[in-house]
């Protein structure tokens, strides 16, 4: 079996950009080359044209389409053409794709096109409650009504999205998984008390806004409590600010100005440092289909604030691997945070309780199986 992945992002030195989208396609591809099933990547959007191979993995790098008029439509027939050829040259059997910005509209593959919900523009928009572009939402039903199959990381972005589009066919629910032999915390118990962090985009749709006010309650009780961000900045769609951070920056008062630190993006292999040295990690998103930080947490034994929406309540059990609270309610996000800090035992057997749920439901040994057999209702000859 041979499966190819279309994506924005990827984790590799030579790729542009990389987030949750490209860390979960990497954990999944390297599983499945763990199993003999041959994998490429095709990263579009990128500098240059390039292709190589690294751990078994046929990485395609394709430079970004030209700037002219309709180039979303000539650029995506442009990736149609090339990934045809190498399906043809390949024997490639299925392309997975993700429903973000419907990249596969107007596109006709020589294999069966699986579409994996990472979350559309219209998904984050309706979780949002704001108004999506006509011509986004085209390209995404478009798309996905291109699709020969459909997986989702939780049920409650495959049900949503269901909705939202329409569709008819089944949404299967394979969650995102990581291997968990890269994650090891052999001092559970050893970490800087007080140090919350957060690790992800500075974007509204992340919760992170809120901030300011929830550790405005923190520091009433613990003002020795500290707040880390680390994760790229971003544009503020709402205030049209080129910085969300600048935004959370400016909403400071004097209790929380320099309790509250952003010190940018750090390396992906230094993340597990940060996250070890923490006393909580806290994930406030309004908007999420998963979340794959959060899931590195729990693996490493780290007590996790989450927000409470649909998709975190099949992450984490509240009171027991994690506490789930709503962003917006200031008071009983940080009653939560408050109650880690508190108690460091609590703490530790959170953390225990998190590291468990993460091997029962997010191993990518046991995730890729699943996929294999997902795939296999697309290539039943093989």
């Amino acid at each position: 079996m041979h499966i190819a992945f279309l994506t924005s992002e990827y984790p590799h030195d030579k790729v542009k950009h990389a987030a949750g989208i490209g860390t979960s396609i990497k954990n999944l591809a390297a599983a499945l080359a763990k199993e003999k099933i041959s994998v490429s990547i095709f990263v579009y959007g990128q500098n240059t044209d390039e292709v190589f191979i690294e751990n078994n993995i046929k990485i395609h790098l394709i430079k970004s389409g030209k700037k002219r008029f309709g180039a979303w439509y000539f650029y995506r027939k442009q990736l149609q053409n090339y990934i045809n050829k190498f399906i043809v040259s390949d024997i490639i059997d299925v392309v997975e794709a993700p429903d973000w910005t419907g990249i596969t509209a107007f596109m006709n593959l020589k294999a069966p096109l699986a579409i994996r919900l990472h979350g559309s523009d219209a998904y984050f928009c309706h979780l949002e409650n704001r108004q999506q572009k006509v011509k986004n939402y085209w390209f995404e039903k478009l798309a996905l009504s291109k699709a020969s199959a459909f997986v989702s990381p939780t049920d409650f972005a495959g049900n949503l999205t269901k909705k939202i589009f329409s569709i008819k066919k089944e949404i299967q629910t394979i969650p995102n998984g990581i291997d968990l032999e890269n994650f090891h915390n052999s001092e559970p118990q050893s970490f800087e008390k007080g140090l919350i962090l957060y690790i992800g985009t500075i974007i509204r749709k992340k919760g992170v806004l809120e901030f300011p006010k929830i550790m405005d309650e923190v520091l009433a009780k613990h003002p020795d409590a500290k707040l880390l961000l680390i994760g790229s900045d971003s544009f503020d769609i709402k205030t049209q600010s080129a910085s969300t951070w600048k935004l959370i920056e400016n909403s400071l008062n004097d209790k929380t100005r320099g309790k509250i630190e952003y010190i940018g993006k750090v390396p992906y292999a230094s993340v597990q440092d940060y996250i070890k040295k923490a006393n909580v990690c806290v994930f406030p998103s309004f908007a999420e289909t998963q979340g794959m930080v959060t899931i590195e947490a729990m693996a490493l034994q780290k007590a996790v604030v989450n927000s409470d929406f649909g998709w975190a309540q099949e992450l984490i059990v509240d009171g027991e691997s994690g506490f789930l609270a709503n962003p917006s309610d200031h008071f009983k996000f940080s009653e939560k945070i408050i109650a880690l800090l508190e108690d460091s035992q609590l703490c530790i057997r959170i953390g225990e309780n998190a590291s468990k749920r993460a091997a029962q439901k997010f191993d990518i040994a046991k995730i890729a199986s699943q996929n294999i057999e997902f795939y296999r209702t697309l290539t039943p000859n093989i």
